[in-house]
């Protein structure tokens, strides 16, 4: 006959088999904890090489950013300079041939398009590699807006083919890639001059107001970086450079007008000198001298005077 179990037995067995459950578990949860944990220390290791990783040895140098100058800028600006010229010659005569103005300005923005495209630019600044691609989206927009008001554009005036070119995506968006080029350019001398002076961040994020003794502290490579910010934010596609503002907000701080005008604040000085076009192309070197003499720049021809 078959055996069966007595109360005691049963309960041994039933015990045991609740401890065997519960090793079981235990060994699963360890095991979980123990994954969990290397994964976590994994996760940290990599997090903490990963800015020595971003940060390669080579960025920003100055060979990189003079490069930039003659490859991409410089073409850029000569685009820039054609069109701010263009737009002066309408102003000035009514009878301009508008719509072979806009052919013309179509045809130099794919061609400087092309030689950007073209430049070598170095990987390991990528925002050298930003600006570049920033830069060929504007010429691009600026062609293709141009070459789409040519055929109309002797039908109006001046100020209706200019307001027009504000009504049109392409022409405003062109513009906004324009200013983000210039400022990721400026950005990268930022960067240059925190690897040859450790006292300058290699990041900085302008504040919404900078009293102007604050302003007065900082050195030029930072001040830069907040005109260039300055002219993003409020969207000022113009033919002066972001250090020509710097300049001429300094010298009205130097003249003795932002106290006799109570103004207290860079941006209410930067706004008072673009509404009122007070600033020009070639302020900076016409001041440099004067104003910065010891100021430690990357030697690009645009902050040298004479170049």
């Amino acid at each position: 006959m078959e055996k069966r179990l007595n109360r005691t037995d049963l309960g041994f067995s039933l015990a045991f088999l609740f401890m065997l459950v519960i090793a079981t578990g235990a060994f699963f949860y360890g095991v979980k904890v123990g994954t969990d944990r290397v994964q976590a220390e994994r996760l940290e290791a990599e997090r903490s090489s990963k800015p020595l990783a971003q940060s390669a040895p080579n960025a920003y140098q100055q060979q990189d950013l003079v490069s930039f100058y003659h490859t991409v800028f410089l073409p850029y600006r000569e685009f820039q300079n054609e069109w701010f010229s263009a737009r002066g010659e309408w102003n000035a005569d009514p009878s301009a041939d508008l719509s072979a103005s806009l052919k013309m300005l179509s045809k130099t923005a794919n061609a400087k398009y092309a030689k950007i495209k073209s430049a070598f630019v170095s990987p390991s600044s990528p925002l050298l590699k930003d600006a570049q691609t920033d830069y060929m989206k504007s010429l691009k927009l600026f062609s293709d807006s141009f070459a789409n008001l040519a055929s109309t554009a002797n039908k109006g005036t001046t100020e209706q083919l200019l307001q027009s070119l504000e009504n049109q995506a392409f022409y405003t968006e062109g513009r906004k890639y324009a200013l983000s080029g210039q400022n990721a350019y400026y950005t990268a001398m930022l960067k240059w001059a925190a690897t040859v002076n450790p006292d300058i961040p290699e990041d900085f994020k302008s504040p919404a107001v900078i009293e102007l003794a604050r302003w007065k502290s900082m050195p030029l490579i930072i001040k830069n970086k907040v005109a260039v910010d300055y002219l993003s934010s409020h969207s000022l596609y113009a033919d002066f450079l972001p250090h020509d503002l710097t300049a001429r907000i300094d010298q009205f701080i130097r003249s003795g007008q932002a106290d006799k005008m109570k103004q207290t604040t860079v941006g209410s000085i930067a706004e008072l000198l673009t509404g009122t076009d007070a600033v020009r192309n070639g302020d900076f070197l016409g001041s440099k001298t004067m104003l910065y003499p010891n100021e430690q720049l990357p030697q690009l021809p645009f902050f040298i005077p004479d170049k």
